[in-house]
């Protein structure tokens, strides 16, 4: 066997972890069908990932010195997860995670005004080909004739706010990862709790016991897992480079519609499911 190195193991994990992301769908779509939805399901998830968290995340030492890079981690990341959970749970599937994919572009391009990351002719063809096929699984400009909802906007937004969040956490690199991820976690309790103060969701869900702690083992675990993983990964690689192999989320999304939802995909769309695969395997296996 040959030894894995810390760039291929991040590039690994980072494929996983985007992999548990596209299937996210499935239990918010299911905990919405048994009442629990929305906001409040947001303020119970990511408070309970906040509060595990918290023995080993608050450092206060890292607050005094690198207090506005954390800070925009708290805004974007939170906020990152707030607008794609909401988008995902009322949403088309398909079509959020098409509007959540212009992340690479958002990415390469942060990378290199804020990182100072080169965008070189292999990167800008990935790029392309992965927003042109993420166009095509949605029948080409054609999507863009339908007026925007506010679930089209706050699924560009989600994207936008996760690639600026990839950006911080590469920029203060000696911040531990588990502290910049309870971050997130905070910030999204935050706006969650805030919404629900200025009467987005007045009442809590009337849901089972059993469901609730349903939601509990699914914020523990499946989201557990895939914050870390995907956190951890986009530190150890450029931001454009991460943000592509990301778009794997996109892939799972597709497939998984296929064979759980029983939907079918048109020539056209298969191309564009063809291309966002190579694109991010191109990202992925090219050398940093």
């Amino acid at each position: 066997m040959f030894p894995l190195s810390k760039t291929n193991l991040a590039v690994v994990i980072l494929f996983a972890a985007s992999i548990l992301w596209g299937l996210t769908w499935i239990p918010l779509k299911f905990f919405q069908s048994v009442g629990i939805e929305g906001v409040w399901l947001l303020l119970v998830t990511q408070g309970l990932l906040a509060a595990a968290f918290l023995r080993v995340s608050f450092k206060p030492q890292y607050f005094v010195s690198h207090w506005k890079p954390l800070l925009a981690i708290t805004f974007f990341g939170g906020g990152a997860i707030l607008f794609f959970t909401l988008a995902l749970m009322y949403g088309e599937i398909i079509r959020v995670m098409v509007l959540f994919y212009l992340l690479p572009v958002w990415g390469v391009l942060g990378g290199r005004l804020f990182l100072g990351e080169r965008i070189d002719l292999i990167r800008g063809v990935c790029v392309a080909a992965a927003v042109s096929g993420a166009l095509l699984i949605l029948g080409g400009f054609e999507i863009f004739n339908t007026p925007p909802t506010w679930l089209d906007v706050i699924a560009l937004l989600s994207g936008l706010f996760f690639a600026a969040n990839n950006i911080m956490f590469r920029a203060v690199e000696t911040v531990p990862v588990n502290t910049k991820l309870w971050l997130m976690f905070i910030g999204c309790t935050s706006m969650a709790a805030m919404l629900i103060v200025f009467g987005v969701q007045h009442e809590p869900p009337q849901a089972s016991q059993f469901h609730w702690l349903m939601l509990a083992g699914y914020a523990l675990t499946w989201l557990l897992l895939a914050n870390l993983g995907s956190q951890w990964a986009v530190t150890q690689l450029e931001a454009g480079r991460s943000s592509i192999i990301i778009i794997m989320e996109l892939v799972a999304a597709v497939i998984s519609a296929l064979l759980i939802a029983g939907e079918s995909l048109s020539p056209m769309e298969w191309v564009g499911c063809a291309l966002v695969v190579v694109a991010a395997l191109l990202e992925a296996t090219r050398a940093s």
